[in-house]
């Protein structure tokens, strides 16, 4: 009983913390009480012996712990640390760590998360949003954009040049309007509601491109220079990064830049003879500042003894000789200038590399957090926008269209695809929101900004699909009236750019987190790759042990914590979510176990084990997502009206995570693992944790089709417009005369069901365009009084305008096809089922 008492008090020290030395002090002592009790049995021996000798390993001097056990120990190691190339060690020093690093340490500070400085805007940068946004957003005429003009309107680049839109982050004192992370979010997102394609027109200067660079890295002369010619349009930027042989490969492109001297404005001076060719880049067709990623050499040891200079970001004027560019991609049907540029031994001097000649070679570095920083803004804005306009539209919609005599928001089948619209926007919101701030703090989030762009984008795709599935055919007809074609157009691009998210998933995610982010695994790396033996055995000694009782803290936590439904862990009561809170901390201690027994047992072999990535992958984003769903209702207020849908997506985020870690461990690539995995994680089984049930599903279903302030808060930020002429404000002008005429059309419906069929007069009911009769005939009956009748009779014609559709006779397509402006019929009456 002493025994097993002092081995339980040993496991609750490393549960709590508490110094690895005092536990292992507690376990040597367990084990001689043990072996005296047992009377020196032979198997006690054996067993106690060899924990006695672990445990007074640990215990000992120093020097010889480091002699005995740390030192063969390091050899052991250096062969199961993954084997980073050049670019992934860049990687791994870029950005920083932030709440990711709390995720995977196994024990989540909840505090921490909810004292993080909210993102907020200014009044200033909220003006900017209600004035130059909006009258933007009104200026755009997406089928006129997309399929007439394959362009912003003249008038429309004018406005965006003329009013600072895309010096949105140059600092106010270089000419730009130096706005927050969260503001330029704001702005993408809200121009992405009305045109994709002027959003990524606005977006792309303002994140990845020579103005971030140049913010960040530029010399003092640069950034005099150039900057405030961004600010106001006068240059045109895009940047320029893949290539036709290194798409996802970046580190391998092939694009060079060769050290020589040549002639710049009549002197001869040092610089870089240039060849490259560069596809799918965005503003390269007009851009008059390309900005490259290439690979410097310097074969004739110009700068010394490295032939080879590495990667470098540099800036090359469109009208040089032998800049080539001007060509377009089409990226399905969004016509954002997009195009290839090429060159061939082009000189520029050492002036225009980014930074300088001292920045020859720290090219990568720069992107990747520079990039970090992009990918955190633009694609997650892209797919919240999407979400909130889907949200918006679709809810409106299924309040609308009705069929049998109800709306179709009536119709379980239909809200079981407005749940996941209204659900997942509030999510992508919130994660969205989450890491701005970040941005906003100074953070250089190098894994959220992977995730954010890899689960947004993918949601996106989520709630496009299923808003099509509700509009349907109304959704599927191309033509002015269509209010989701663009999105659904735009989803393959949000998916595919700034690192496919295939490649995201499976490689990105995880594989950089697990080391980034891991409390030890850099410092044991560092200690494994220094070429000093007592130096690195010494810092590895430091660091190990650490990380032993690290480990098994997360072990004893994962299955305590499944036990017990984490009542032991201590969690914030604000918002009553107390088992949401204990849940995430079961799993976070979960993911970090996994997180070092994927790297003991897989080690260097992780890049190839891509299923196991993309899982780990899959079980952060979740945990990150629930976290950032609880910080916005927290920012928030806890309003009671949020209640059903952070909920929903609490517990719709727990049973996704379930599910990501049980076929974690179903498919854990070392077989022999797999069963303790489960007793550990899934000690009484992979129960419980089943998702939301359909009465809060019919909950969050209704959220986005009544008209209430929570309807508003999952659409906030988008545009809004109630114009009938409009394809979006005709379906929201509809939904506002469905509500305000919903009592009067009550009653005309009670009056048809009771008709007497020689008092309709020869109507058709079945014909939705005997509108005035049927409305002339409630008046003369008395359905409706006689002030009613107008307002009935808009909301009719308003009503059967949501469901009308765009037809083109054959000169029409053939103009189309000629992008010309094609004439154009509305079809005046749907099909019978359809009235």
């Amino acid at each position: 009983m002493s025994l097993l008492l002092l081995l339980i008090s040993a496991l609750v020290l490393i549960y709590l913390g508490i110094g690895g030395t005092t536990a292992a002090g507690v376990l040597v002592l367990a084990t001689v009480i043990g072996l005296f009790q047992d009377g020196w049995h032979i198997a006690s021996i054996l067993f106690g012996g060899g924990l006695l000798a672990l445990s007074l390993i640990l215990v000992l001097p120093g020097n010889l712990r480091r002699e005995k056990l740390s030192k063969p120990l390091l050899g052991w190691v250096r062969g199961r640390l993954p084997q980073l190339s050049d670019t992934e060690a860049e990687a791994l020093r870029s950005g920083t760590v932030d709440w990711d690093g709390e995720l995977f340490s196994g024990q989540p500070d909840w505090s921490t998360l909810l004292d993080y400085k909210p993102s907020q805007l200014s009044s200033e940068e909220q003006a900017f949003l209600d004035g130059p946004v909006e009258k933007l957003c009104s200026m755009l005429d997406d089928w006129k954009i997309t399929h007439e003009e394959y362009d912003l309107p003249p008038k429309v680049w004018k406005f965006i040049k003329d009013n600072g839109f895309f010096g949105l982050m140059i600092p106010k004192e270089q000419g730009g309007k130096g706005f927050s992370h969260t503001a330029h979010s704001e702005i993408v997102m809200k121009i992405s509601t009305r045109s994709v394609s002027t959003a990524v027109t606005v977006m792309v200067p303002n994140s990845l491109g020579p103005g971030e660079l140049l913010m960040e890295y530029g010399t003092d002369a640069q950034k005099r220079h150039y900057l405030p010619r961004l600010a106001g349009g006068e240059e045109i930027p895009c940047f320029a990064l893949t290539s036709p042989v290194a798409g996802s490969d970046a580190g391998a492109i092939p694009d060079k830049g060769i050290v020589c001297k040549g002639m710049w404005n009549g002197e001869e001076v040092l610089g870089l003879k240039v060849t490259w060719n560069k596809r799918y880049i965005t503003l390269a067709p007009v851009a008059t500042l390309i900005g490259l990623a290439i690979k410097v050499y310097d074969p004739d040891k110009m700068l010394g003894d490295d032939d080879v200079i590495g990667v470098t970001c540099v800036m090359v004027p469109k009208d040089l000789e032998g800049v080539n560019s001007g060509p377009r991609h089409l990226p399905m049907n969004t016509v954002f200038m997009n195009g290839p540029t090429w060159g061939n031994d082009v000189f520029i001097p050492m002036d225009q590399v980014i930074g300088g000649q001292d920045m020859l070679g720290k090219g990568w570095k720069m992107l990747l957090e520079c990039l970090s920083i992009g990918r955190s803004v633009s694609l997650p804005a892209l797919g919240t926008g999407a979400g909130k306009v889907a949200s918006l539209a679709t809810g409106s919609y299924a309040l609308t269209r009705e069929q049998f005599g109800r709306t179709i928001s009536q119709f379980e089948g239909v809200q079981e695809a407005l749940e996941p619209i209204a659900g997942y926007t509030y999510m992508m919101d919130a994660a969205r929101l989450l890491t701005a701030g970040m941005l906003d703090r100074g953070v250089r989030p190098s894994v959220p900004s992977a995730l954010l762009k890899y689960r947004n984008t993918d949601l996106m795709r989520e709630v496009i699909n299923h808003a099509m599935d509700v509009v349907a055919g109304r959704g599927v007809i191309t033509g002015p009236r269509n209010f989701l074609a663009r999105a659904y157009q735009a989803v393959p691009i949000g998916i595919t750019v700034e690192g496919a998210n295939i490649l995201t998933r499976s490689l990105m995610v995880f594989g950089q987190g697990a080391i980034r982010c891991h409390p030890y695994i850099v410092e044991e790396i560092e200690a494994a790759g220094m070429e000093d033996q007592s130096a690195a055995v010494d810092k590895f000694d430091g660091v190990f042990y650490r990380h032993i009782a690290h480990t098994t803290r997360n072990a004893l936590r994962s299955t305590v914590l499944a036990l017990t439904g984490g009542f032991l862990e201590p969690v914030p009561r604000q918002g009553n979510i107390q088992s949401a809170y204990r849940q995430l901390a079961r799993f976070s201690s979960a993911f970090a176990l996994m997180t070092d027994v994927t790297l003991l047992s897989v080690g260097g072999g992780l890049k190839a084990r891509q299923r196991l990535s993309g899982r780990m992958a899959d079980c952060l984003v979740h945990l990150y997502y629930a976290s950032a769903v609880i910080k916005q209702w927290h920012e928030e207020g806890y309003p009671d009206d949020q209640r059903p849908i952070v909920e929903w997506c609490l517990q719709t985020s727990l049973r996704d995570l379930k599910l990501s870690m049980r076929e974690l461990i179903i498919n854990f690539p070392v077989p022999a693992l797999r069963w303790p995995l489960r007793i550990l994680v899934f000690p009484l089984g992979a129960t419980g944790l089943n998702g939301p049930d359909d009465k809060l599903g019919t909950e969050v279903a209704n959220s986005i089709v009544k008209d209430t302030p929570l309807r508003q808060r999952i659409s906030r930020g988008s545009y809004f417009n109630t114009d009938p002429d409009d394809p979006l404000g005709r379906v929201l002008n509809a939904y506002r005369l469905a509500n305000e005429t919903k009592e009067m059309r009550d009653r005309l419906h009670d009056a048809m069901r009771n008709r007497d069929e020689d008092q309709l007069g020869g109507i058709d009911l079945l014909m939705g365009h005997q509108r005035k009769e049927l409305v002339d005939w409630a008046c003369e009956q008395g359905v409706v009084k006689k002030e009613e009748c107008d307002k009935l009779l808009e909301a009719l014609e308003a009503l059967y305008d949501v469901i009308r559709v765009d037809a083109f006779d054959a000169d029409g397509i053939k103009s189309l096809s000629r992008s010309a402006k094609g004439k154009r019929k509305v079809v005046e009456r749907p099909p019978r089922e359809e009235t």
